[in-house]
């Protein structure tokens, strides 16, 4: 099971066949398997990940910190679950540290993620402090490196 997640992972557009060869498992084998981790709930989704920037589509990502007051019955869960279901949110983890939660999110400008944070983050009851942080590049994601595009030739005319 641990080695068709991996594979899984790394790539989920892999046919059962590839995957059956990869993993050691008979054809029958990794789709039953992929079924009952489907149902589950080990295996939540598929996804494509984008290079939105190739794609010439506008957004800003932000990571933000958030400090709360955890709740005496359900510690970080409540707020976290009140967080966690607003759309702009993409994920969010529950931290050791100086601050309790990882708030990933993205926007079409710098204004929408602060109005973000300003008007629905920050004023959640529970939430007494938050920090962002702007990401400006990405490297690499889920396994997959972001290639840098090739620069242009220019032709320089010198007079």
């Amino acid at each position: 099971m641990e080695k068709l997640l991996e594979l899984l992972e790394r790539d989920c557009t892999q046919t059962p066949e590839q995957l059956s060869a990869q993993s050691g498992l008979t054809l029958e084998e990794v789709r039953r398997e992929q079924k009952r981790l489907e149902d589950e709930g080990v295996i939540l989704g598929y996804k494509a990940i984008v290079d939105w920037d190739r794609a010439s589509r506008e957004a800003v990502t932000a990571l933000i910190e958030v400090k709360v007051t955890p709740q005496s019955i359900d510690g970080f869960d409540r707020i976290a679950e009140r967080i966690y279901q607003y759309d702009e949110v993409e994920s969010m983890y529950l931290m050791s540290g100086s601050f309790d939660l990882t708030v990933i999110i993205s926007g079409r400008t710098l204004r929408e993620v602060a109005q973000f944070v300003g008007e629905r983050l920050a004023p959640l009851e529970g939430v007494t402090g938050t920090a962002t942080h702007f990401i400006l590049k990405k490297y690499k994601e889920k396994h997959l490196v972001f290639r840098p595009e090739k620069p242009q030739e220019r032709e320089f005319i010198f007079t």
